[in-house]
């Protein structure tokens, strides 16, 4: 059975009018919602220091790699750290999460039943990143009707005014496959670290859709079915992670809300090199020591895992 798009009759010029409105239209400081993540400078310097520690830093300064951390240990003190976290890079698998967060706004608003098909296509789509259910989804629910969404001032998942975000401009195989590249990069599957991390935090919060299907949500990202960058890098660990990864050709990206006990954190990586899938694991093992056991020594901090790639 086919899954077709609505007649886009018409549909193309008041959707450039809208991608050049929100271009054009700058967004007040107080409605942004970015700016309650501004970097915390001893986690910024711990951060910076393991990229450098590891042998990272070439990537770093040729922005190949974008990271995002977010401590949320103690839910009344966030603190944030980023690198390259606003420049968008292809993410291959990693933008499905906009099918879950779309997807559960055209439920909630009537436009698309809640069934147990629809659910299991979610999770399979999440959990085991499948290409099928998620070209399946994407079809079923828009493509128009998902950048909506994510450009939307309840979200602002993909936002000009921080380079771009969040973009899901094309299905993964399938009829109808191709719709629109991002304006701003010509990405047909972007990201930008800092967006997806906004992602994961207000899943956490109930804040994506409502607190019910935010909780549907963050179900769905448990268990991650694929067991490789941050699932392996954690491999050894007591965690419970919550997650979607993308990888395609020399993309690797990953992003997961963990949990260690008492310590919660955030984390969202990207990287274009073919050693992506290398890099990742050791990466988390270095964010998860930052976080979870407080090592706050640069000397400390050096001695742990002590990969160089550079």
């Amino acid at each position: 059975m086919r899954f077709l798009s609505p007649p886009r009759r018409n549909l193309l010029p008041p959707f450039f009018l809208f991608a050049l409105a929100i271009l054009l239209v700058p967004a007040r400081a107080a409605d942004n919602p970015q700016d309650s993540l501004q970097p915390d400078p001893v986690l910024q310097r711990l951060v910076s220091g393991a990229l450098h520690q590891m042998g990272l830093s070439r990537l770093v300064r040729e922005e190949r790699l974008a990271l995002s951390l977010i401590d949320l240990s103690d839910p009344h003190a966030l603190r944030y750290a980023g690198t390259n976290d606003r420049e968008m890079m292809y993410a291959a698998s990693l933008p499905k999460i906009a099918i879950l967060v779309a997807g559960f706004e055209r439920i909630k608003e009537g436009g698309m039943p809640y069934t147990p098909r629809v659910k299991e296509m979610f999770t399979r789509l999440a959990r085991y990143s499948s290409n099928t259910d998620a070209s399946r989804a994407i079809q079923q629910i828009g493509f128009e009707y998902i950048a909506g969404v994510l450009t939307s001032n309840k979200y602002r998942f993909y936002d000009p005014q921080q380079n771009g975000g969040l973009w899901l401009g094309k299905a993964y195989g399938g009829p109808n496959d191709r719709w629109k590249r991002d304006p701003l990069h010509n990405l047909s599957h972007g990201a930008t670290s800092l967006q997806v991390a906004r992602f994961f935090l207000m899943m956490d919060e109930g804040r994506l859709v409502s607190p019910s299907y935010s909780a549907e949500i963050k179900e769905m990202l448990s268990h991650p079915g694929i067991r490789h960058k941050f699932v392996k890098g954690l491999a050894d660990k007591q965690r419970t992670i919550y997650r979607k990864s993308g990888t395609w050709q020399q993309w690797h990206s990953d992003a997961a809300l963990i949990e260690a006990g008492g310590k919660k954190y955030i984390a969202v990586a990207l990287v274009k090199d073919a050693r992506g899938g290398e890099i990742l694991p050791g990466l988390i093992r270095k964010l998860d020591d930052i976080v979870v056991q407080g090592e706050t020594s640069p000397r400390t901090l050096a001695s742990l895992y002590p990969i160089r790639f550079d």
